[in-house]
């Protein structure tokens, strides 16, 4: 599997910037804390989270990444403010023991299949009392668009191609998170659902947008001269679309804490 294109993700990766500050506001950083941003990817997010601090250098920023590509991007940034540092390693397998008052995530999550294990890792991450707060791609994220994609990959020249394709991501519901949270060992425990569609408004932009985000996956089992055509196909169904050219994205928000003790 080949990596992120980094650069074409930090230019189009707004929606996910914006869900992003929302969780920063419930993530409330305080000043002088260490902050495990977990799934980084080119650190937009991690500088927002300093920012939040607002205390002058003394809050600690970790970003932390499984994509080579996302963390050049990120640590090529003029822009980095002191306070924050990156780290290549696997959000299922964080490596870090009682070293966080806070971890924070956004549209990670559900690119890594083991949940239970993701809990476990930010649960031994976490010092006493710390909190996880975080957002990724729940139950029903993006099922039309998926929809429309299954439908391609079933025609030639496409079909081919995905023999024993597996889906590359984890869409859960808020019930069984909750349940993994807990069996984690983290109390406090709050998930739920959020509808938030996106609209790219022209063909252009939703071709360059779910090329990079979406189906890139998709795109990667493919010959290059059929890559294209793929993401045509794709457009062309959502122009046809009862709301042309808009994703239909599901969030899933998590709230919790290690324990005091």
């Amino acid at each position: 599997m080949t990596d992120w294109d980094a650069t074409r993700y930090h230019r189009v990766s707004e929606p996910q910037f914006d869900w992003g500050q929302r969780v920063i506001a419930r993530l409330k950083p305080a000043a002088g804390e260490r902050i495990l941003d977990l799934g980084c990817g080119t650190g937009r997010l991690t500088q927002e989270i300093l920012r939040a601090a607002g205390d002058g250098g003394r809050t600690r920023v970790i970003g932390l990444d499984r994509s080579g590509a996302m963390l050049a991007v990120a640590r090529a940034d003029a822009g980095t403010p002191p306070g924050i540092g990156y780290v290549q390693a696997d959000g299922a397998a964080l490596p870090f023991t009682g070293a966080f008052d806070a971890v924070f995530s956004a549209a990670t999550l559900h690119w890594i299949h083991d949940h239970p294990a993701v809990f476990r890792s930010v649960a031994t991450a976490l010092d006493r009392g710390g909190r996880f707060v975080a957002q990724c791609g729940g139950k029903g994220n993006l099922q039309h668009m998926l929809e429309h994609a299954t439908a391609i990959m079933a025609d030639a020249p496409y079909r081919e191609h995905f023999a024993g394709w597996r889906d590359p991501w984890n869409f859960a519901d808020a019930e069984t998170t909750a349940a993994r949270l807990q069996a984690a060992g983290l109390t406090g425990i709050e998930t739920w659902l959020e509808e938030a569609p996106v609209d790219l408004a022209t063909g252009e932009r939703y071709a360059d947008f779910v090329s990079v985000v979406c189906i890139r996956h998709h795109l990667d089992r493919l010959p290059l001269p059929l890559r294209a055509p793929f993401t045509e196909a794709l457009t062309a169904r959502a122009a046809a679309d009862a709301r042309p050219y808009t994703l239909d994205y599901w969030r899933l928000n998590i709230t919790a804490r290690k324990p005091p003790a």
